[in-house]
């Protein structure tokens, strides 16, 4: 990281438009997820600015993203969302950023929601040209359709193990249910894909979407056998620039709170833009 770079803040305006994106990716994720399987329960809903989504059974897309820069919804909409959810049997959850309107989260909480966890977005500016860095031996190349069920192998198996450090998530999902979720993102939601070779061997995979500007680094994983040997940093540094190339003038991930994922972004000169609190009312 240089060290005359500024850190990025965040005001609400930028996250507003982080949240947006967001929004849009859960709810194509969602949509895909319909197409897949018509003949099961799911919806998206618009609601305040943000999106109500129920992929299926499981599913890491069922969740309340984007609310608190389009109004407060109202006590018509909260109650169609908990309908929603409760006719698929499934617990309302919502991810509220803490520079979102503050009277949301009062109204949550009067509605009987509870906080159960946090989420980390961090960001990095990309308002200049940005140098690959590929350790020698790996090679990042995008990821063609005739090498999906490899890409999206390894990248599954990074999602369904993650970070031991730091604060654990309140959620655990099984390996068939993130391959299902990561499937359906990448059809649906314009994720490109890219694969790191090592030694002429797949050993890591990611994906990233842009949209209004905006990279979102939407998972990276390595394969055992090939960690520690510079992968993770040839796919993150890779998708930077090729997202620079784009146009787009900012990247952001997102983490679990003091996880090795939020450490390794940091180094790479990712900032903490805000924090989403998750907030769960059950049936």
């Amino acid at each position: 990281m240089n060290a005359d770079r500024s850190p990025l803040f965040c005001d609400t305006v930028l996250a507003e438009r982080i949240e947006r994106v967001e929004a849009q990716l859960i709810a194509k994720g969602s949509e895909a997820a319909h197409r897949r399987r018509p003949d099961t329960a799911g919806f998206v809903i618009p609601v305040a600015g943000g999106v109500a989504s129920f992929a299926e059974e499981d599913s890491p897309l069922n969740k309340v993203a984007g609310l608190g820069f389009g109004g407060v919804p109202s006590a018509a909409d909260l109650d169609e969302v908990e309908r929603s959810f409760t006719a698929c049997g499934s617990p309302v959850q919502i991810e509220l950023a803490h520079l979102g309107d503050p009277a949301i989260g009062a109204l949550l909480t009067e509605r009987g929601y509870r906080l159960v966890s946090f989420e980390n977005v961090l960001g990095r500016g990309l308002k200049r040209e940005h140098e690959c860095v590929t350790p020698t031996g790996v090679e990042v190349r995008p990821s063609g359709d005739d090498e999906f069920e490899q890409w999206l192998d390894v990248v599954t198996e990074g999602f369904a193990h993650p970070d031991a450090q730091g604060v654990p998530s309140h959620e655990e999902f099984s390996r068939e249910v993130i391959a299902r979720a990561v499937r359906d993102l990448a059809a649906a939601a314009g994720v490109m894909r890219c694969v790191a070779l090592r030694d002429g061997v797949i050993a890591g995979g990611a994906g990233y979407r842009m949209a209004e500007g905006i990279a979102q680094l939407t998972g990276a994983a390595t394969a055992p056998a090939h960690r520690r040997r510079g992968v993770q940093t040839a796919l993150l540094s890779t998708r930077l620039a090729h997202a620079t190339t784009a146009g787009c003038d900012i990247a952001v991930i997102t983490t679990q709170p003091g996880s090795k994922s939020q450490q390794n972004a940091q180094r790479q000169g990712f900032d903490l833009l805000y924090t989403r609190a998750i907030l769960v009312k059950r049936p």
